[in-house]
């Protein structure tokens, strides 16, 4: 007999699979647009540009820093090395630092300015708008008419400017974006997994909108922005943690254009620790929902086609997929046990609805591993050895879902945080140490007790599922498991590093006061 309890449940779960079901298609889409349309999205080498033509515009070159000790020199150094006229390049250091990276900063950019650069140190000592304000501020003392913008952790391609300025010959052209290399994917199984993800997102989601003409953003760095976009679409604001995403839909709702590509490559350091990568992913998250909220009934009620508004919405809400697979887990132990807790089995419904239960589910779960796979197939040629990781890169993204979950809850709540930046540790090569860089780190949080929580309730679930003689989600609930188990015993590993270390200094205070 169904109770009003038992339909609200099945209500609840019904909802929950079509929305993984409709992101699950959703990366069949993206690929099927790759196929397509991936050749929009190459360069043409004839449109290079050189360096002795007359016509290249003045390029302001920002480089938005904050404690970044170890990569600040192999940041400005690489900037340094851009293929451009002198008289024509001026970099900016936006410096929001609080430590001896102020030093390190100022003295490089006193050497290069004594070589003849015209590289400016800007410090703030204020932090008003974090990275957007510095953004913002250094924009407002810019020489140039185009403002390119590189993160700690990257190195330019010398040759970035040369390959993709010409494209602003196009007066509706507002910002050209760059595709993420990896400096590091090797180091670990954290950063291998990382790289899949990244490589999804610039090989094939960028691709696929900005190919068939769909909307795309600014991914924060390695892209170069004509500065009347910015100041025509309200200029840089910091009411959400991805001021890049924002700025980018605010420019597209004005009727700017954006071009991207696949083949103009700035490699980037993967965060290599565990509580790094969740403070990265807990801010895009965060601020890719907040994003939604404020911009989806702009979006809406735009004069705009479906098809943009419906990838628009997609794309703002993509992270939506972390708390409906919480929901998804949690409701497999009750319903695994209903027909004792309601006298209704799932499984007594007809098969027709069984089978076609399975199906969405199967259909939905398959289509990201598909779309990642097909990413390393379009990159590498060892691409069939390298999906070995691609179940550590599911298990990763399962185990960050409590993370990710909260910080869709304090978006939608509207509740506020301040911005934390993801420590960049300048882990090049696997003789690289971790336990060496451990000036910046992220403090352990109470997520780590609810992934070890859920963890368990993954492997109980599990249990239960062979006790009432249906093992049929036994290999979903594992994937899980292990991820959640995986994320805390990283995160709380990283916590005794920096607790160690801590500990040993002083130790060695204390003969010193005695």
């Amino acid at each position: 007999m169904l109770t009003v309890v038992t339909v609200l449940f099945l209500g609840i779960y019904a909802l929950d699979i079509l929305g993984l079901f409709f992101f699950g298609i959703h990366t069949y889409i993206m690929v099927y647009l790759y196929k397509k349309y991936n050749t929009n999205c190459d360069t043409d080498p004839s449109r290079n540009l050189s360096l002795d033509d007359p016509s290249l515009p003045v390029v302001t070159v920002q480089l938005p820093i904050f404690n970044e000790f170890y990569v600040v020199d192999r940041l400005i150094d690489s900037t340094i090395a851009l293929k451009y006229p002198k008289d024509k390049l001026e970099i900016q250091v936006l410096d929001d630092s609080t430590d001896e990276t102020i030093q390190k900063a100022a003295s490089l950019v006193a050497k290069y300015k004594a070589q003849g650069f015209d590289i400016h140190h800007l410090h703030r000592t204020n932090r008003v708008g974090h990275k957007a304000g510095a953004l913002d501020e250094g924009m407002r003392v810019s020489k140039g008419d185009y403002i390119a913008i590189f993160d700690a952790d990257f190195m330019p391609d010398p040759e970035f400017l040369l390959k993709t300025m010409a494209y602003f010959d196009d007066p509706q052209i507002g910002m050209v974006q760059a595709r993420w290399g990896h400096i590091n994917a090797d180091y670990n199984i954290l950063t291998k997994a990382q790289s899949f993800g990244i490589d999804g997102h610039f090989m094939i989601e960028q691709v696929a909108r900005n190919g068939s003409k769909l909307w795309m953003n600014f991914n924060g760095t390695a892209g170069t922005w004509r500065k009347k976009t910015i100041e025509d679409a309200g200029g840089w604001e910091h009411d959400t943690l991805t001021e890049d995403f924002d700025l980018s839909y605010r420019a597209e709702l004005r009727g700017w254009k954006f071009r991207y590509f696949k083949d103009v490559v700035c490699p980037a350091e993967i965060p290599a620790m565990m509580s790094a990568y969740k403070s990265q992913q807990f801010r895009w998250c965060k601020g890719s929902i907040q994003t939604a909220v404020k911009l989806l009934p702009r979006i809406w009620k735009a004069d705009l086609p479906w098809k943009t508004k419906a990838e628009a919405v997609t794309h703002l809400i993509n992270y939506s997929v972390h708390p409906l697979m919480i929901v998804n887990i949690l409701f497999s132990a009750p319903l695994l046990l209903m027909e004792y807790w309601s006298g209704f089995s799932f499984y007594d419904l007809p098969l027709e609805v069984l089978s076609g239960t399975a199906a969405i589910l199967s259909i939905g779960s398959v289509g990201p591993l598909f779309f990642y796979a097909y990413s390393q197939k379009t990159l590498y040629k060892d691409w069939k050895k390298r999906l070995v990781y691609l179940p550590i890169l599911i298990m990763i993204g399962t185990g960050i879902a409590i993370v990710n979950t909260r910080a869709w809850l304090e978006a939608v709540l509207g509740i506020q945080s301040s911005f934390k930046r993801t420590p960049k540790l300048r882990i090049e090569n696997n003789s690289d140490s971790l336990k060496e860089r451990l000036k910046y780190t992220v403090p352990l949080d109470f997520h780590v007790v609810l992934e070890f929580l859920l963890g368990c309730y993954c492997v109980f679930s599990v249990v239960l599922s062979f006790l009432v003689g249906r093992p049929y989600i036994v290999g979903f609930l594992l994937i899980y498991g292990i991820g959640f188990f995986f994320v805390a015993f990283k995160s709380f590993q990283e916590f005794t590093w920096k607790y160690k270390e801590a500990r040993n200094a002083a130790q060695e205070e204390i003969p010193q006061e005695a």
